[in-house]
């Protein structure tokens, strides 16, 4: 925070909440959709199954908390939208109740790794074109910057989501034998996750290196490197 002018804090600021709300929206609206097609219309008949950040927002957890994150960088907070509720026991009659939540579980996150390819495959357009990337001052635009948090900020929540923890999509993935540790863990999670991303050995492993690794991936299938452009 202190590295940075007032204006270009304020341009990340609303860079990463625009990027953050416009992401966490269609994440819940994915697990909102996929419920949806497996026969339960809990989320939709609540107004849920909509990209319209209204639906989704959380005052504290998708505008406050990621604030916070950019603010005090030298320490790592959790960002939240309001939960979809989704009732397995609506699902089709052919859809067994652990497989449908475990798809809907994944939907949220892979709408995040879907998101973070069509930024990344606007940004390799721009970068190849040489057209939107540069101002003409030579500085970065907007279309540029933004684009560009959307693919480094979808990926992360990818990431994130996938832990195994709960309540994190992740730990809707895991084997039923593992059921009666979830259950444990479940009232520690938050001080789990806080651990995790404040510890730098465990958010190495755990949580930058697996970004990495995608982002680098990605990156080397488009062709492209983005590192560095976003604000």
């Amino acid at each position: 925070m202190f590295g940075q002018s007032l204006p270009s804090l304020m341009r990340a600021l609303a860079l990463d909440l625009l990027v953050m709300v416009l992401s966490l929206s269609v994440h819940e609206c994915a697990h909102a959709w996929v419920a949806y097609r497996l026969g339960d219309d809990t989320a939709e008949r609540e107004g849920r199954m909509s990209l319209s950040p209204a639906s989704h927002i959380d005052p504290l957890g998708t505008l406050l908390i990621p604030a916070l994150n950019l603010l005090l960088a030298n320490f790592g907070f959790i960002g939240w939208a309001r939960p979809t509720p989704v009732s397995p026991l609506r699902f089709r009659p052919k859809v067994p109740a652990r497989a449908g939540m475990a798809l809907v579980a994944a939907a949220g996150p892979m709408s995040n790794f879907l998101l973070a390819v069509l930024a990344l495959g606007a940004f390799a357009v721009m970068q190849h074109t040489g057209v939107g990337l540069w101002d003409e001052s030579g500085r970065t635009t907007g279309v540029a910057a933004l684009v560009s948090a959307m693919f480094q900020i979808n990926v992360g929540l990818m990431v994130f989501n996938f832990l195994p923890i709960p309540p994190l999509d992740g730990s809707r993935l895991l084997p039923q034998s593992m059921d009666q540790l979830k259950e444990t863990l479940a009232p520690y999670s938050l001080w789990i996750l806080l651990l995790i991303i404040n510890i730098p050995f465990l958010s190495d492993h755990l949580v930058s290196r697996p970004i990495r690794v995608v982002m680098d991936t990605l990156e080397a299938i488009f062709r492209v490197h983005v590192g560095g452009i976003a604000s």
